[in-house]
């Protein structure tokens, strides 16, 4: 049976029900986005007015009260720590996005209501995942239909790149987003019926292992080949590793997981032979310093110069300049999230996606039949590899990919398809109907819960390979990148330094400064003719003259102690 320790109220005086607990958590939660967007209003107040404080707080606190009050009344035993863990992250998102790229916040916050209800609707149906597991083919051919459908019909809605979008109006949908929640569902419900095919009794015909792989491998391939070709690399990537931890999730073969790696290691080599895209990622990984790689490897680089100046606490919510970064707002939320809150911050952020998997893995080693416990370990797997594969890019732990981070990037079909899954994690953690479950003699079937606990502790350790990556460049190596030559928060700071004064014996000044509206210093030399004795100063090219043998005293460092 379901462990109901979420349904046992305490009684002594002192200590907190679940509810109780939840409620709390959602008012901390609560109070960080109210903080956070006070803080942007004060340091942004031209790009962030009172209007748009009101407009962030009123959508993210009503959405999320009304799904807490309406969750706790229709479904008192689910899961109560996913909702305030995933308002959390949603709220810290709008907040950046608001930050980061003001014109979509609207368009977010429309997206952010429609997931919360599409999650409230999933978790409040009590059939669905009986309707999940007897559909799944259809569901999984629609997927691929519409993903298909990109080729004839797909758009991108920057204008230029990969067509991965399908478009109604204003308004655009990936395919590929959903599909990776389909194939999760389907995988489940496939492989919990087949669980014995690898686990024969005495007696058995031990060669229907292929039999059972054949059709999973044939719909996997299919929807990594239509990726392929759009060249959708990071999500094939996430595909094809969710694949790999359901196979081991529901047989327990290790020897599937290397056989898997092993193989996965001449597809990227033949994909960078054959694609471009894919070759460009892989050299930009390997030695994005490199001089030839100065414009391909701006992004990455831009990455790694954020993080350095986040350092161990960061510049502060609205402080730092995160959008030197192109594409930020989705492909590089993360970098901007270190910069203004630094390694404490990513730590944060890493404990929070931790919980999750954690919760995730725990519903899965609990469940009353395998569709449900595969179900609930493949949701926590796509959570924490995705995390991991769009964090490890950004920090250069593995090349680049376009995948977006859960719940913080830019973009309605991701938002919608991770609150779809939370949707699915409720629905599961607190059942209405008795499980359907096939009965198999158990001592020839692999433990769920023991596999399902394995594979957390690997998805753990993925996220804490990340946190260590971002240490790296946030700490250790921050001084070498705060000063490197083309770091341009380099030349933002130089920008800023308000140089002293140079004048002759009458007070005439020879080197002067102007100030711009932003707070930009110009070095200005009113008398041309003093050129060769005052010299000059740039960041191109150095200084020469007074500027030179004053430059300490100009720039106001002398009297500094180190």
């Amino acid at each position: 049976m379901r462990g109901t320790s979420h349904t046992q109220p305490i009684s002594r005086r002192g200590d907190f029900s679940p509810a109780a607990s939840s409620a709390l958590l959602l008012g901390l939660a609560s109070a960080f986005v109210l903080g956070g967007a006070i803080l942007l209003r004060l340091a942004l107040p031209l790009r962030f007015p009172t209007s748009r404080l009101m407009l962030l707080l009123s959508v993210w606190g009503g959405s999320w009260w009304s799904a807490y009050i309406l969750l706790r009344r229709r479904r008192p035993t689910a899961d109560p720590f996913l909702i305030p863990v995933v308002a959390l992250l949603t709220g810290w998102g709008l907040l950046l996005q608001a930050r980061l790229a003001p014109p979509f916040l609207p368009r977010q916050l429309l997206w952010l209501i429609l997931g919360v209800a599409l999650m409230c609707a999933i978790a409040l149906t009590p059939t669905l995942p009986r309707l999940l597991r007897r559909y799944r083919y259809t569901l999984l051919t629609a997927g691929l239909l519409l993903l298909g459908a990109t080729f004839v019909f797909g758009v991108n809605p920057s204008g230029y790149g990969q067509r991965l979008w399908l478009g109604l109006g204003s308004l655009y949908f990936q395919p590929s987003e959903p599909l990776k929640l389909i194939l999760v569902t389907y995988l489940a419900a496939y492989l919990s019926e087949r669980r014995g095919l690898l686990h024969p009794q005495p007696g058995e015909d031990r060669a229907l292992w292929p039999a059972a792989l054949g059709p999973v491998l044939t719909m996997v391939g299919v929807a990594l080949l239509l990726l392929g070709w759009q060249q959708d690399l990071g999500a094939a990537l996430l595909f094809y590793f969710t694949f790999v931890a359901l196979l081991y999730l529901a047989w327990d073969k290790q020897w599937l997981v290397g056989l898997s790696v092993l193989l996965f290691v001449p597809v990227m080599g033949l994909g960078a032979k054959i694609s471009a895209r894919v070759a460009l990622r892989v050299s930009i990984w390997l030695d994005p310093w490199a001089p030839a790689q100065a414009d391909r490897a701006f992004q990455v680089l831009q990455s790694l110069f954020a993080q350095a100046a986040g350092g161990l606490f960061g510049q502060g919510l609205g402080l730092g300049a995160p959008t030197l970064i192109p594409a930020v707002h989705t492909d590089f939320v993360y970098a901007a999230l270190v910069e203004e809150f630094g390694l404490g911050g990513a730590i944060a952020l890493a404990a929070l996606f931790a919980v999750l998997v954690f919760r995730g893995i725990a519903l899965a080693q609990e469940a009353e039949s395998p569709f449900e416990s595969l179900l609930a370990g493949g949701i926590a797997t796509l959570l924490g590899v995705q995390t991991w594969v769009i964090l490890a890019g950004n920090t250069k732990l593995i090349p680049l990919t376009g995948v977006t981070l859960p719940f913080l990037s830019y973009g309605g079909s991701s938002l919608l398809t991770m609150m779809a899954a939370i949707g699915l994690l409720l629905n599961l953690s607190a059942p209405h109907v008795p499980a359907l479950s096939i009965t198999l003699p158990s001592e020839v079937l692999p433990s769920l819960p023991r596999t399902t606990g394995r594979l957390g502790k690997v998805l753990l350790v993925l996220l804490a390979s990340v946190m260590l990556e971002t240490g790296f460049w946030a700490v250790l190596r921050a001084d070498k990148l705060r000063a490197y030559p083309s770091n341009p928060r380099l030349i933002l700071a130089e920008a800023r330094i308000r140089r002293g004064r140079i004048e002759d014996r009458a007070r005439v000044p020879l080197a002067d400064i102007d100030i711009g509206p932003r707070g930009y210093v110009t070095r200005t030399y009113p008398v041309p003719q003093a050129a060769p004795v005052v010299g000059y100063t740039t960041l191109r090219y150095g200084a020469s003259g007074i500027e030179a043998a004053c430059d300490a005293r100009l720039r106001g460092d002398e009297s500094r102690t180190p």
